[in-house]
């Protein structure tokens, strides 16, 4: 189908992207960095076609529903998400140099979801339980909580790289990412959209198992991680706000935190629950 030809398609262009954002760095050659942008748009754009497409076709299979609710269609929206994200990003701070950070998180997401044996990218009916507008505010408020988390890993990995800078050094890929203290602010403002959107999609979520189950939460192993994950994301902000925590022992939570955002989204999928996919 001409959706999956695209979404398959455009895992070659954000990798495309990703070289040429290090070699902007590397090189030191701004246009580099300029032509990738405009190819990682390029790729949004078609992602967005191709999402737009699948949504049509299912109506067309007299299915209906939003491309959400399997894992590959959560891969797909992830990658689109954590890309436009990062436009944003790159648009306000007029910075590419948290490219080469982002872009291989939305290669990998699609190239997961387009090339795993283990991954049914069919088209598939909703269970009674998953017929509900919930669905949608759920899923979008989640992953756009999981797409700024993202952004704090890579800006985490930036901060961290920044110190091995110094005058002395002279490296021109050091030298060109922003100074730490931009970066930790930044870091800090994701952290701050991620966790309002994450909290946003817990509560939605509970509302709408209670809608479907009867119950606004049951321990489902998703359900359990995704509130560690918003404790330890809660962390950072009460470390940064009381204690008054920068720099370093920010990034080093913050990359914690996407490690559990990570087993939050793939690793209990394969434990038995509610929100399991794994042969989806």
């Amino acid at each position: 189908m001409l959706d999956s030809f695209i979404l398959s398609s455009i895992t070659f262009v954000y990798f495309g992207a990703f070289v040429l954002y290090l070699l902007m760095m590397v090189m030191a050659r701004d246009i580099l960095g300029r032509i990738a942008t405009i190819i990682t748009w390029l790729a949004f754009f078609a992602q967005t076609l191709a999402i737009v497409l699948r949504w049509i076709r299912s109506y067309e299979l007299g299915i209906g529903h939003a491309p959400l609710s399997n894992l590959y269609e959560s891969l797909i929206f992830f990658a689109w998400a954590i890309t436009l994200l990062y436009l944003i990003v790159e648009k306000r701070t007029k910075n590419r140099t948290l490219g080469p950070f982002i872009t291989p998180l939305a290669f990998l997401a699609i190239a997961y979801a387009s090339f795993s044996t283990d991954i049914n990218e069919g088209i598939q009916p909703l269970i009674p339980a998953l017929k509900s507008n919930w669905l949608i505010a759920h899923v979008i408020t989640c992953f756009f909580g999981y797409a700024a988390f993202g952004l704090s890993f890579g800006l985490s990995l930036m901060y961290l790289i920044k110190q091995l800078d110094s005058p002395e050094k002279g490296n021109r890929f050091l030298a060109i990412i922003p100074g730490k203290r931009i970066v930790d602010e930044l870091n800090y403002q994701m952290v701050v959209i991620g966790f309002l959107m994450l909290t946003l999609g817990i509560i939605t979520g509970s509302v709408w198992a209670h809608s479907a189950w009867g119950s606004y939460w049951s321990w489902d192993p998703k359900e359990t991680w995704s509130l560690i994950t918003w404790f330890i994301y809660a962390s950072v902000i009460h470390s940064r706000l009381v204690r008054g925590w920068k720099g370093k022992r920010i990034a080093l939570l913050c990359i914690t935190g996407f490690l559990c955002v990570l087993f939050t989204y793939f690793g209990v999928n394969y434990l038995a629950g509610l929100h399991s996919y794994a042969k989806s």
